[in-house]
């Protein structure tokens, strides 16, 4: 995303600024920036966490305490929990843009200089000093922690270049500046810390409590501001690290992320993350949320490890490839995912997924159980109350090529001539949302929902072809 331009009327100098009353021409700390910011949302009523599904009651409000007492934070939990989309949230509670001095490496403000050349510029150019204007997307770095991250990546080394230059080597200005001081004035985001070598968070120690840097031996006294927080799996899932003790200690907070706590946040999450190439009805977006919290609740697969968020994402845009490819193969018009199509979730997805020891051979067997077990649980949810009787017996009813057919290769036109001519089926077509529209897709989805519960629950005869990848219902 391209930062945007800052606007026209900003002071360029260091003097207009100081004579424009402009609230930014007082420097203010970022955690002060956070805090003001929040307090102003929460006043107001705004969300200050738009996109973050799941956490109001439990995690937010620790986060939010966390931001207002002006702490370091880590995040710790599973995979897929949203922890590093819940810290780049932070990013929208800075101001939208601030001063800092034209050409500084480490982004200060003209009213508060922190490095020897930039104090020497405000001393020799005054009211002069040319200013520009940086919007809080820059103020945001982001560091993925790997093994061979080193010390200069994050803090700094002497530039060879400006030694050579005829610089001493003890010169603070022989220094090329790494991620963490040229964020200054921002925040730092370090994701899975614990993979960051114990020798490369020890140099993290002074940043987060002296606020200073140190560089090849000789230590510079930079007043650094800025916002430490990180994201960390649980070690004993990751045993690839630990966060030292020390850097622990200096972290003013650790809250616990989780998984959705209830279906509806689970639904809610595909439905904002999952981008789709077809329509794919509420319900079996449904199937698949209570698909991947038995997943995640199943004692066969290794919850240390757990189940993502993205399972359930990738699995509602996996079903909805598989409408689009049956709509390109029988010519529909419009693309709409049915039951059938379920079926393709477990093989591509598996790999996701860590087993226990012991269930080799038994992944596919657990995960159409799961399914399956999930698919039932919706219709009866979503069918209560419906006495599906009388569509069992007027599709048991049906034999030969008058079966109700369905498949990767069949329409949706095709399913619902097929179906008997009663009232229940559009009592089920109303209760799931497909009434009211003369598309047959909707209405084939919402029906085969009922067959396959009923052939779950052992009201129905159900034939699967493995040949031709059909699946016929009736006597």
């Amino acid at each position: 995303m391209s930062t945007p331009s800052a606007p026209a009327d900003l002071p360029t100098t260091a003097g207009e600024l100081a004579r424009s009353g402009h609230p930014a021409a007082t420097p203010k700390s970022v955690r002060t920036e956070l805090r003001d910011n929040l307090l102003a949302r929460l006043r107001a009523g705004a969300d200050p966490w738009p996109g973050i599904v799941g956490f109001d009651r439990t995690v937010l409000p620790q986060f939010e305490r966390a931001v207002l007492a002006g702490h370091d934070v880590v995040l710790l939990g599973e995979r897929g929990q949203g922890k590093t989309r819940l810290l780049r949230s932070l990013v929208a509670l800075l101001d939208e843009w601030t001063p800092v001095i034209a050409g500084s490496e480490i982004g200060e403000h003209p009213g508060e200089p922190i490095t020897p050349a930039s104090r020497r510029r405000v001393a020799d150019e005054g009211d002069d000093l040319p200013i520009t204007w940086r919007h809080r997307s820059e103020r945001y770095a982001e560091k993925l922690a790997t093994p061979d991250t080193s010390v200069a990546d994050l803090i700094g080394d002497v530039d060879p270049v400006k030694v050579a230059e005829g610089r001493s080597l003890g010169d603070p200005e022989t220094i090329h500046y790494g991620l963490v001081p040229r964020a200054h004035r921002g925040i730092v985001t370090i994701n899975e810390l614990p993979d960051l070598a114990e020798r490369i968070q020890v140099a993290l120690l002074n940043v987060m409590e002296e606020r200073d840097i140190q560089v090849r031996g000789y230590t510079l006294r930079l007043p650094l501001d800025i916002m430490l927080v990180a994201s960390a799996n649980p070690e004993d899932y990751t045993n690839r690290g630990r966060i030292i003790t020390p850097l622990k200690d200096r972290f003013g907070a650790e809250v616990r992320t989780h998984y959705p706590l209830e279906i509806a946040g689970e639904i809610a999450l595909v439905h904002q993350e999952a981008h789709l190439v077809a329509d794919v009805p509420d319900h079996l977006v449904e199937v698949l949320a209570r698909f991947t919290r038995h997943l995640r609740g199943s004692g066969a697969i290794d919850q240390r490890s757990g189940v993502s968020a993205r399972f359930s994402i990738a699995a509602a845009e996996t079903v909805a490839a598989a409408a689009l490819r049956r709509a390109a193969v029988t010519g529909e018009e419009t693309a709409v995912a049915r039951p059938v199509d379920l079926e393709a979730v477990p093989p591509v997805l598996r790999g996701k997924l860590e087993f226990e020891s012991g269930e080799e051979g038994r992944e596919d067997e657990l995960l159409t159980h799961l399914l399956r077990r999930s698919i039932s649980e919706t219709a009866r949810a979503r069918l209560a109350g419906v006495d599906l009787t009388p569509l069992a017996e007027g599709v048991s009813a049906l034999e030969g090529d008058r079966r109700v057919v369905t498949g990767d290769r069949i329409a949706a036109k095709d399913v619902v001539d097929a179906l008997p001519s009663i009232s229940v089926v559009y009592t089920v077509a109303e209760r799931l949302g497909a009434a009211g529209t003369e598309a047959p897709g909707p209405l084939a989805s919402a029906v085969e929902l009922a067959l396959e519960h009923l052939y779950l629950t052992r009201k129905l005869a159900k034939d699967d072809d493995a040949e031709d990848g059909t699946v016929a219902y009736g006597g």
